[in-house]
């Protein structure tokens, strides 16, 4: 059978309840370039969680002409970090469950390494494509990578299901005309 619908899942807060993962990777990078930034883990989700590393590594009193560093090291910590990820095993289960008949795709405003979580946790063959923030030239919430996806699969909006969970990834996906499914904390216990 031939596909004609494609579902986009984002990663982080979505697939993946990842706050610890990413706290603790940022936290360690922070501390490792030898910055005087220190934050805590409530400190990192209300004020970090959501937005580009180059919107909220300001907000941990990191420099910008020290951003890519700091995010570059992150990067390396992440995979350390991936005991602490939860997955979303409902959401997971109706994407084996419609991967018959629907195109199945990533798209987050993670790096590269978010391939990493997939396949730790034994997911990665369950998407045919992952585009990245290193993909697009704008991040959420602008649509370009949900558009991305769309020609990827020659898939048009209407045959479309977009899962998210962020402020900005809603904005994303609402602009695109597609239909729209919020996450919202799957994971209560943080």
């Amino acid at each position: 059978m031939e596909k004609n619908k494609l579902i986009i899942c984002d990663l982080d807060g979505t697939l993946f309840d990842t706050r610890r993962v990413n706290y603790h990777a940022y936290h360690e990078a922070v501390k490792l370039s030898g910055l005087a930034a220190d934050f805590d883990y409530d400190f990192y989700i209300n004020r970090c969680w959501g937005p580009t590393y180059k919107e909220f590594l300001p907000l941990m009193g990191v420099p910008v002409e020290r951003f890519d560093e700091i995010h570059d090291l992150k990067k390396t910590l992440y995979e350390k970090n991936l005991k602490y990820a939860q997955e979303n095993t409902h959401l997971f289960d109706i994407i084996e469950a419609l991967s018959p008949t629907y195109h199945t795709c990533v798209v987050t405003s993670g790096s590269h390494n978010s391939k990493d979580i997939l396949k730790y946790f034994n997911r990665y063959d369950l998407f045919e494509a992952i585009f990245t923030i290193d993909d697009v030239k704008h991040g959420k919430p602008d649509p370009e990578g949900f558009f991305k996806a769309m020609d990827y699969f020659h898939v048009k909006p209407e045959q479309t299901i977009i899962f998210e969970d962020s402020s900005v990834g809603i904005e994303a996906a609402r602009r695109t005309g597609a239909s729209l499914c919020i996450v919202d904390d799957f994971n209560k216990k943080y």
